[in-house]
């Protein structure tokens, strides 16, 4: 089973490039009309002044290559199909198209495909009197014996290096040797929990759960070794170590680069293991968290590191005109703004009212013996835990009356300190509903409304911020009746109508709110509302006190 959308296959490829082209932020790219199997993105505003700047290689690194096709980047960038190189006639066409008398340098990840079919179309280009010359970027250091080492997401920098030398209006000969320079000084590592998957293709698992490969290739190759770990401080150290061997003491740019599979919250953590390495003494400047050159959908990321010189930074940190690049950002550490912090603890002075300690112990009590009941109904409804959470709250406010911590004397503190220990103990989404409501109608009484009155106001907080209302099968089903017959009646009339609204809620075939809003009407049938209930029994028992 494919994890990838596409339309056909075979014209996967194509679509992405007019996707690319559409998109693109500067509206400066045109792809190059030669022949179907030709896949050539360039520069719309190009004008042949100045040494053309040519990369390519397969699809599925994207934004590499045709992303970083732009003013002070790319001229034209060669898409093969997925991971595979662009034709000889594909790469000799782009460079016909797009090279003036200036010449032109070709950028090329060193990879045998690549380096061939680049390289004859370079000799051929020179049988029409064009000027080129070739970089082959070899910066992956997972296997230090290797003879030729891959290209891989240092390639971008290099892009970078050169695309901005060109833009000056430097000579061919020039161009090719800064290029040269940061390609000699850019090191690249990286690693992944899973490899990419090939779109149409079976999915792989080739690396096993809690390991991840170092030094696989950006083509799914395998990795150089295993290291069982997934914590990102200790993998971060494992790639500066061996980077580090690589760039000695001097002052770097590293680029943080997505595979293509890692989420943004992943990839700033791994920024922030970044800056507190062993290298941080050396970064200058950083470049990401992003996805510049990647594997798919792979879930990894690599460091590529580029040794800093006056002319290296400089085209570093020079503005281009691209959908892909990312701007360099001078590495400094975290900076904070101390600020004091909002104590938003409730003082009240506890007091005795043998009246309102009779009605806190039958509300709290009667809470505490319904949890069994009200967990049973809502497992038919919701996730079972209504009666543990409210038996949460009111052990709270029993153990402080039992200790005698509470204002009984003071009902506007009462409520309120109800309402800071409700969002405290109870948690979620019914802790803090319960908590607005005792604390709104705490102020309200504190303003000298009447008791039922600041009641019915917490209430409607509750309403305004839960976006819960009568006959959405909720609590409210029973407390707002109940509450308006308490002000206009009395507490009898209160008690029969929080009853009849915790019944009805029995009979309602669709919740609108909660849990239960997500569960079929056929199991809501003859079910109460936990909420409800509690509410309902709460109020019977004001009766007992």
């Amino acid at each position: 089973m494919s994890r990838f959308f596409f339309n056909e296959r075979k014209h996967l490829v194509d679509d992405a490039l007019e996707g690319l082209v559409l998109s693109a932020p500067h509206a400066n790219l045109v792809r190059l009309d030669i022949d179907p199997a030709i896949r050539i993105v360039a520069r719309s505003d190009w004008d042949k002044s100045r040494v053309a700047i040519i990369s390519g290689g397969g699809s599925g690194h994207e934004p590499a290559h045709a992303g970083f096709v732009g003013r002070g980047m790319l001229t034209a960038a060669v898409c093969g199909d997925l991971f595979a190189s662009p034709s000889v006639d594909a790469v000799l066409n782009a460079i016909v198209a797009v090279t003036g008398d200036r010449g032109c340098l070709l950028i090329v990840k060193n990879y045998t495909g690549d380096r061939l079919n680049f390289g004859l179309a370079a000799e051929k280009a020179k049988r029409y009197g064009l000027k080129v010359e070739m970089v082959i970027v070899a910066d992956d250091v997972a296997l230090p014996d290797n003879k030729q080492p891959r290209g891989i997401a240092g390639t971008a920098l290099v892009h970078k290096v050169a695309g901005y030398a060109a833009e000056q209006g430097k000579s061919l000969s020039e161009v090719h040797e800064i290029a040269q320079q940061a390609s000699r000084g850019v090191f690249s590592l990286g690693l992944a929990m899973e490899t990419c998957n090939l779109p149409g293709g079976e999915t792989e698992e080739r690396i096993k759960p809690g390991q991840v490969e170092l030094g696989l290739g950006i083509h799914g190759e395998p990795g150089a070794s295993t290291v069982s770990s997934h914590n990102s401080k200790q993998l971060i150290g494992t790639l500066v170590e061996t980077l580090k061997a690589s760039v000695g003491d001097n002052r770097v740019a590293v680029l943080i680069n997505n595979l293509g599979g890692v989420s943004e919250l992943e990839m700033a953590l791994l920024a922030k293991e970044l800056a507190h390495s062993a290298l941080r003494e050396q970064i200058a400047y950083l470049i990401g968290p992003a996805t510049l050159v990647s594997s798919l959908d792979m879930k990894g990321f690599s460091l590529s590191l580029i040794i800093l010189n006056q002319a290296i930074e400089e085209a570093l940190l020079a503005d281009v005109e691209t959908s892909g690049w990312v701007k360099a950002v001078a590495f400094a550490p975290l900076r904070t703004l101390t600020h004091a912090k909002v104590h938003d603890a409730l003082e009240a002075q506890p007091s005795e009212n043998p009246q309102v300690h009779a009605l806190v112990t039958q509300a709290t009590q009667t809470l505490l013996g319904l949890e069994s009941r009200l967990n049973a109904l809502d497992a038919k409804v919701g996730d079972g835990d209504t009666g543990s959470t409210f038996a949460l709250g009111a052990q709270d406010i029993a153990t402080l009356l039992k200790q005698n911590a509470l204002p009984l004397n003071n009902p506007a503190q009462l409520l309120q300190l109800i309402g800071e220990r409700l969002a405290t103990v109870m948690g979620g989404s019914s802790g803090v509903l319960m908590s607005l409501f005792f604390t709104a109608a705490g102020q309200a009484l504190a303003q000298g409304e009447p008791l039922a009155n600041a009641l019915l106001a917490g209430l409607k907080q509750m309403k305004f911020y839960g976006g819960a209302a009568p006959g959405d099968r909720t609590l409210i089903d029973a407390l707002q009746p109940a509450l308006e017959a308490l002000r206009d009646k009395g507490l009898p009339e209160a008690i029969t109508a929080a009853q009849q609204g915790a019944d009805s809620t029995a009979t309602m075939q669709k919740a609108k709110a909660g849990r239960a809003s997500y569960v079929n009407s056929d199991n809501l049938n003859g079910v109460p509302d936990p909420g409800a209930v509690a509410v309902a029994e709460v109020f019977a028992a004001f009766a007992k006190a």
